[in-house]
């Protein structure tokens, strides 16, 4: 008879493995990964690595590294192999030698954390004037496109929140904001000096001249108030000069100043790694995953050298299972035999050496395909099953439904077991010296100067602060003024033409934020004066805004070519206040402007790259001037509306037949023109407006009226005449005479 195939291992037992494994109870997903294993004619390889995970997350590191070795020799063990032994490593740093609380399970480092990398709280700069790029203090800040503010150097081209018509200004040209870089030098002078050295150590050392980049760090760390971030930058350097006794006096010194901060954790480890002493190495490595566990990069590093180290390749290769565990004598003893697992209360005054021994020495022979009732303590499954009896016998007696209902039930006991919860695998930020956020450094406010915050131009504190690509700060309406006129920056001359094509001024963030956080009052008392300036623009009837050029009538459209820049002033202005309206006059030579006119109202404005705007508007209201004025160098005038006179009984039948008879009159004149000329009038005015049912319900009377006004060949004196009447028979008359003159002189 052939053999039957090997039993393997069970599905249904293994699924409730991992169910333990993911509900934190580690020893019991070990001890059934293990009593399947030992069911099994030959040891299954990824069994063995996930028994290996379940006892080191249960913290039995010696049987965990037996584990992981019969795995190595049924198939060479790869660093991503080890990631819950790095972990659980890493964890009791954490709780033993820092004695720092679990990271919360589900979650990653503090709300809103930065890189992992980032300097201590110590070395961060105030708040706001921090780089949203490299998170230091900004040096040579650069206003982009977008509004926001950047390093010089961390300024890249393209980088802009919003995409404009052309690429951000790159590092090469970008301008320094000339107002933020005077608030840096006067407010952090210390602080500017040596990051703005240290700058000129990155760009120095980027091209490869150490030596000359070694000296700018030293320069800047004679000034700079927190060296901790310097210092771990200096040590880089030695490294990268392969000066490792003295990055390794840095970086010892960084982690006795600052222990709990993985920068300095790192630069150790990479120093003794470039050394040769790869077991501090490792122990810094841990640390870091320690004080970050979600740092994948240094986990990785763990994991490589804890296979390397623990795991070597001759290992991986051999071929028989039963070897005495003496054959790996090669596995670093020294590093092994301090592996002590601190099981009481006494690990808080433990040094660090002391501390790290987390495992039992590993023995000199043992078998991880022992059988359940060995001599191993299951004091864990006591909490689980009533009775102590072997778990090879409880796992035989009890159905696999019912195992997991009590696996259920017993998870929620998991609170009093002290086994390290699962970590979190993407990267976050670093942990901070100490359980509470640490306050933020801000500016004093003796050395904050509301003059620091003046615009050149109306010599008032800056509302909407818009920043020009030569580097220069203007209130939004003072330069968008200043541009009307011609495309030069006010204080330099510079060229602006593209930025004045964009017309997409945006805010300079930091200058606003800054003026909002030290100077409210100032800022309120400005917003109350830029609000009565609006209202005063705003008020329809004293100071309007007049455009002199041509006749405009009620409902009539009336396209404007502005080019003017005291009309683009006055048009802007208009859209601003939201009134979107103006009134339009004819010129006088005695005057300068009409005594009526027609209200139009802004539909669109179309503007061009030279500053000059195409608007249409269209006819609202008819108004009387009442005394005439100038602002800013357009006309104004006090006003008041016209409105058509009603008339009731006999005199409104009489109006309805005369509205009817005029209306008649203007249809059959239109009729007989040529075609062509009424395909220009269509193309400029489009077609006549329907006859009204009722004349009076207009305060200016009917649309196709103002319609036939416009189209008809009359002077403008004339028309201005007409748009005067408030009487609408008389409009009416005036207009059939009109109609009457113009149909005997048409040529036949």
């Amino acid at each position: 008879m052939e053999p039957g195939p090997s039993p393997g291992p069970c599905a249904e037992m293994l699924q409730v493995a991992e169910e333990a494994f993911r509900g934190g109870n580690f020893e019991l997903a070990a001890e059934i990964y293990g009593s399947q294993l030992a069911e099994l004619p030959q040891p299954e390889r990824g069994l063995c690595l996930r028994r290996g995970d379940a006892l080191a997350r249960a913290g039995r590191m010696a049987e965990a590294l037996e584990a992981y070795s019969a795995a190595a020799r049924l198939g060479r063990l790869r660093p991503e192999e080890l990631p819950e032994l790095a972990e659980s490593l890493a964890l009791s740093l954490r709780e033993k030698a820092l004695r720092l609380p679990p990271w919360p399970g589900g979650g990653g480092g503090p709300e809103g954390a930065g890189e992992p990398l980032g300097d201590p709280a110590c070395c961060r700069p105030p708040e706001l004037l921090g780089c949203p790029r490299c998170r230091r203090l900004l040096c040579e800040p650069v206003t982009l496109h977008c509004g926001h503010t950047r390093c010089r150097r961390c300024a890249e081209p393209g980088d802009c929140c919003h995409r404009p018509r052309r690429a951000a200004a790159g590092p090469a040209s970008a301008r320094v904001n000339v107002v933020l870089g005077n608030l840096l030098e006067k407010w952090l002078e210390g602080e500017s000096r040596a990051r703005r050295l240290r700058a000129e150590g990155d760009e120095l050392r980027d091209r490869q001249e150490l030596p000359a980049a070694l000296e700018k760090y030293n320069q800047a760390l004679e000034t700079a108030p927190c060296k901790c971030s310097l210092i771990a930058q200096r040590a880089e350097l030695w490294i990268t000069m392969k000066n490792y006794q003295q990055a390794l006096h840095d970086a010892e010194a960084l982690c006795q100043n600052k222990p709990l901060w993985p920068k300095g954790r790192y630069v150790k480890a990479q120093v003794l790694s470039g050394l040769g002493r790869t077991e501090e190495a490792l122990k810094e490595f841990l640390y870091c995953v320690a004080l970050n566990p979600e740092w994948s990069l240094m986990k990785k590093e763990a994991q490589k050298i804890m296979c390397e180290m623990f795991f070597p390749a001759f290992e991986n290769v051999h071929d028989s299972l039963t070897a005495p565990f003496s054959s790996r004598t090669r596995l670093k003893p020294a590093f092994l035999s301090s592996l002590n697992t601190v099981e009481d209360g006494s690990a808080a005054g433990c040094s660090e050496d002391t501390v790290f021994k987390l495992t039992k020495a590993l023995s000199q022979e043992s078998d991880v395909l022992r059988s359940t009732n060995s001599s191993v303590s299951h004091n864990v499954l006591d909490l689980h099953f009533e009775d102590h009896k072997s778990l090879g016998t409880i796992l035989s007696s009890l159905p696999v439904a019912r195992l997991k209902r009590k696996l259920s039930s017993d998870l929620r006991d998991l609170q009093s077991l002290d086994v390290p919860n699962k970590i979190p695998k993407k990267d976050g930020d670093t942990v901070l010296e100490n359980s509470a956020t640490p306050s933020l450094r801000e500016i004093p406010t003796v050395v904050v100067d509301a003059s620091d915050f003046e615009c050149s131009l109306c010599m008032r504190l800056f509302y909407e602060p818009v920043t020009t690509p030569c580097g220069h700060t203007f209130c939004l309406k003072c330069l968008e003024r200043c541009l009307d006129h011609n495309p030069y920056c006010p204080l330099c001359k510079e060229k602006l033409s593209e930025f004045l094509a964009s017309r997409t001024y945006k805010k300079t963030v930091l200058t606003e934020e800054l003026i909002v956080r030290y100077l409210p009052e100032e800022l309120s008392e400005r917003k109350k004066i830029y609000e009565e300036e609006m209202k005063e623009l705003s008020n329809l009837n004293e100071d309007v805004p007049i455009f002199v050029c041509t006749m405009a009538f009620p409902t009539i459209p009336c396209p404007l070519h502005v080019f003017e820049p005291r009309y683009r002033l006055m048009i802007r202005r208009c859209m601003e206040t939201g009134t979107k309206q103006f009134g339009m006059c004819l010129a006088d030579e005695l005057k300068g402007f009409a005594d009526y006119g027609c209200m139009l109202e802004i539909r669109d404005v179309k503007f061009f790259p030279d500053g000059r705007s195409v608007v249409d508007t269209v006819g609202v209201r008819r108004f009387k001037v009442l005394n005439h004025g100038q602002r800013d160098g357009y006309n104004t005038a006090n006003i008041e509306y016209l409105e058509d006179k009603k008339v009731e009984g006999a005199e409104y039948e009489e109006l309805v037949r005369l509205h009817d008879s005029v209306y008649d009159q203007a249809v059959a004149w239109f009729t007989s023109l040529k075609d062509n000329m009424k395909a220009q009038i269509l193309n400029h005015f489009g077609s006549m407006p329907g006859k009204e049912s009722e004349p009076q319900s207009n305060p200016s009377g009917p649309a196709w009226y103002w319609w036939l006004l416009a189209v008809l060949p009359l002077e403008n004196r004339a028309q201005l005449a007409i748009l005067a009447m408030t009487s609408f028979k008389d409009r009416l008359i005036a207009i059939r005479r009109v109609l009457i003159f113009v149909t005997r002189k048409r040529p036949r």
